[in-house]
C-alpha cells in the first residue's frame, strides 16, 4: 500500500512539472501560430495557405527550440495542402 501511495505521489509530481514546462512565451507563440493556421484554413489560395502554414510551423519550431524542443518535437503536420488526395472510386 505504501508503495502505491509513493507511486501516486511521484506521478502527480511529474504531471505538475510537465504543466509548468510551458512558458508565457510558448503560449503566445502557440496562439499566434493557431491564428495563422486558422487564416490558412480559411483562404482559398493554396499558395497563401502554404505560406501561412509555413510561418505557423516556423513560429512553433522557434518556440520549441527556446525550450529544448519539448513543445514541438512530436507535432504532426496537419496542413490540408500536404494531405494526399483520397483515392478515386
Amino acid at each position: 500500500m505504501r508503495k502505491l501511495v509513493l507511486a501516486a505521489v511521484a506521478v502527480a509530481a511529474m504531471a505538475g512539472l510537465a504543466a509548468c514546462g510551458e512558458s508565457a512565451a510558448d503560449k503566445a507563440a502557440e496562439q499566434k501560430a493557431d491564428a495563422l493556421e486558422s487564416q490558412a484554413a480559411a483562404t482559398p489560395n493554396e499558395a497563401q495557405e502554404k505560406a501561412l502554414n509555413a510561418e505557423a510551423d516556423r513560429i512553433e519550431q522557434q518556440a520549441g527550440n527556446a525550450d529544448g524542443g519539448m513543445t514541438t518535437q512530436n507535432t504532426p503536420n496537419t496542413s490540408p495542402s500536404t494531405t494526399p488526395p483520397a483515392p478515386a472510386h
